[in-house]
């Protein structure tokens, strides 16, 4: 089970991980939140109805790993699917951060109670139900679209290159994340196909 995602007996997922592993994905789970950001949240006496029909931005962020977690929903081929998108993004961005977000505070928790339980033991076993196996899919495939934005992988053959990059190489670190991260998303697909 080391190192990736196992089935349980009537649905969701375990894996072991060690400290470190704890701390790097709560790392990094904590870091998505934040290039997430905090988001809106309606006042406690803010109208139910009012803050179902809010409006988000209508221009895609700034920030390429931000536009790869909220991309277009539609080309800019013309001007007519440019106003779709933007009209897309405004209804639909928020929630989809709201989402992201929860996904990412979900990890942070498991982790917290995680490390809690394995407190002076090396490690410790995550079972996840099927409803959080889920939530941890989607974190991490969040993660990885942040940071093989931030290593601009491409489908090129260029991309090849980062994953023979010599150890003094900055972006490594990052680059070993990424292949992990990975791994354990594969293996957690693996998990949740009937």
């Amino acid at each position: 089970m080391a190192g990736h995602f196992e089935t349980l007996p009537g649905g969701g997922a375990a894996v072991a991980l060690d400290d470190v592993e704890i701390s790097i994905l709560r790392s990094l789970a904590v870091q998505l939140m934040e290039l997430i950001g905090p988001g809106d949240e309606p006042a406690a006496d803010a109208d139910p109805l009012a803050a179902l029909f809010a409006e988000g931005p209508s221009e895609p962020p700034s920030d390429p790993a931000l536009r790869r977690l909220f991309p277009d929903a539609y080309g800019d081929d013309s001007e007519e699917l440019r106003a779709a998108a933007s009209d897309f993004r405004r209804y639909t961005e928020n929630d989809l951060r709201a989402r992201k977000r929860e996904d990412a505070l979900l990890v942070v928790r498991a982790l917290d109670s995680l490390s809690a339980e394995a407190a002076g033991e090396g490690g410790a076993v995550l079972k996840l139900t099927p409803e959080e196996s889920r939530a941890w899919l989607g974190a991490l495939n969040d993660l990885r679209l942040t940071i093989g934005t931030r290593l601009e992988v491409t489908d090129d053959e260029e991309s090849e290159q980062l994953y023979r990059l010599p150890d003094s190489d900055p972006r490594k670190p990052m680059v070993m994340a990424y292949l992990w991260l990975g791994a354990l998303q594969e293996s957690l697909v693996a998990t949740l196909m009937p």
